[in-house]
């Protein structure tokens, strides 16, 4: 389903540009040609049912990606953002014993329990001559409920959960999304996310592979090279989150028609702030459209198109995707109403790896998905996001959970309690600040606890500013009371 995907692209347009990234381009003839090189490659080099991918948005990813799937194998994209402790815990709950990818993650890749195979060193072009000689091999028969790809997502506790998206769950928010955006293969994309994160993976690596569109990817986020990769390669769709449109309205180079070539571009993975938007429409002309998802949803749920968008919202949902809102008795409220947001449709996972009991809490018996979000419709069916029932952050488009941080840092022998709470923050959308009681007797400082946590976890999720304090606001059980924090601040 997938794999059929990129093998129709290259018998409909073979000679159009599949993805560029700055250092090699690849029509879809190289793509498929390159697919079916670590489609080989991955069947001899292992023999487990997941492989581990970590690269960067590239001509490698979509290659890498597409030729697990086309040796029957699960993908699991990592996140090369991530600390060694962090990664070793997914690497162990994801059963894999190898990694793809290249020198540049070398040094944090030797730290991991896993084997690596790195790019650089397996004569990609000497396989490619040799692979254009072969008969392709057939493409593995699979069933829609079938495990394409696993993503990893911060758990509620510092566990790692893995969000199971089956062929069937992307290949229907791929056809449904493409559908209700009007989006044809004329367009020209450029990839500024992360493949290990859901947004970048559909919409930014599958979605052009079913349209047969080009991809210009940029491996490491630049503002400035983002705008001028806009501007060169005329650029027509643009998919981002906040902090990324903001950070290009930021450079001062940038040019007012710099993105006059701009069809669509749509903000998603955190709250749009308003002066990003304004800020957007009148500097550069365009209308920055918001959009709605998770990982768990594959994760497009809603999106302003085009030709039908309302500011403040994040549109309407996407064809075959089904919105409820619901109140704390799970009654369905009328429009106008805040509730919390129920998905069902196609798109919605087939559950969490190996955690039954966790999929149980979030998905019912009729496949409604609860995403601890509170929105509501309008009358005309623009959905508006208001809030969220759990206590997770939104980093940078990176879902975080306190538990996670706080865990970390009571592992510090100087620390008896912790609470984390998320501030508002320029750049990143929200930023962590600690709060944490010492043991008695203990000695211990603000840089002393960040150093300690940067060591344990990802940069993002490392806490902004770390209070001290000898006590903290409690409730009648003994649970801190965060909403109080925020006070103290």
């Amino acid at each position: 389903m997938l794999v059929d995907a990129l093998l129709d692209a290259n018998r409909r347009c073979p000679r159009t540009l599949a993805v560029a990234d700055g250092s090699r381009t690849l029509t879809y003839k190289q793509l498929t040609l390159l697919t079916a090189v670590f489609r080989d490659v991955i069947s001899r080099t292992t023999d487990c049912p997941r492989v581990g991918i970590m690269l960067p948005a590239s001509t490698a990813f979509p290659a890498v990606f597409f030729g697990a799937l086309w040796a029957g194998r699960t993908a699991i994209p990592l996140n090369f953002l991530l600390q060694a402790d962090e990664l070793s815990r997914i690497i162990a709950d994801a059963q894999i014993d190898c990694i793809f990818t290249v020198g540049h993650f070398r040094e944090l890749v030797e730290s991991l329990p896993v084997r690596a195979v790195y790019l650089e060193e397996l004569s990609l072009k000497r396989r490619m001559i040799f692979a254009m000689l072969k008969r392709r091999p057939l493409v593995p028969s699979v069933h829609p409920d079938d495990t394409a790809v696993i993503l990893y997502t911060s758990g509620t506790t510092a566990d790692p959960k893995g969000v199971e998206l089956t062929y069937g769950n992307l290949h229907s928010n791929c056809v449904d999304a493409i559908y209700s955006l009007e989006i044809d293969p004329r367009q020209v994309f450029l990839n500024i996310l992360p493949p290990f994160h859901v947004f970048g993976l559909t919409a930014n690596v599958l979605v052009p592979v079913f349209l047969g569109a080009s991809v210009h990817a940029i491996p490491r986020f630049n503002p400035l090279a983002a705008a001028r990769t806009v501007a060169e390669h005329k650029i027509t769709i643009v998919l981002a989150i906040p902090s990324m449109f903001a950070a290009i309205l930021r450079t001062k180079s940038t040019k007012p028609d710099a993105f006059r070539s701009i069809y669509l571009a749509i903000s998603g993975g955190e709250p749009l702030p308003d002066s990003v938007r304004s800020g957007f429409a009148e500097r550069f002309g365009v209308t920055l459209r918001q959009g709605y998802g998770l990982t768990e949803t594959s994760p497009v749920v809603s999106a302003g198109s085009a030709a039908v968008n309302r500011d403040g919202t994040v549109g309407k949902p996407i064809r075959n995707v089904q919105v409820r809102i619901a109140g704390a008795d799970g009654k369905e409220l009328p429009l106008g109403q805040d509730g919390e947001i129920f998905i069902h449709g196609p798109n919605v996972m087939k559950g969490y790896y190996r955690k039954s009991e966790e999929t149980r809490r979030v998905l019912d018996s009729q496949g409604w998905f609860s995403t601890g979000d509170i929105g509501r419709f309008d009358a005309d069916g623009f959905l508006s996001i208001t809030g969220r029932a759990k206590e997770m952050l939104i980093i940078g488009g990176e879902n975080v959970f306190p538990r996670e941080i706080e865990a970390v840092l009571e592992m510090h022998e100087a620390v008896l309690q912790a609470a984390v709470i998320g501030v508002p923050d320029g750049l990143r959308g929200e930023a962590p600040v600690a709060f944490v009681i010492p043991k008695k007797d203990a000695s211990v400082t603000a840089d002393d606890l960040r150093n300690f946590a940067r060591r344990k976890l990802a940069g993002f999720k490392t806490p902004k500013r770390i209070e001290i304090r000898d006590d903290l606001p409690t409730g009648p059980t003994g649970k801190i009371l965060k909403r109080k924090l925020r006070e103290m601040l």
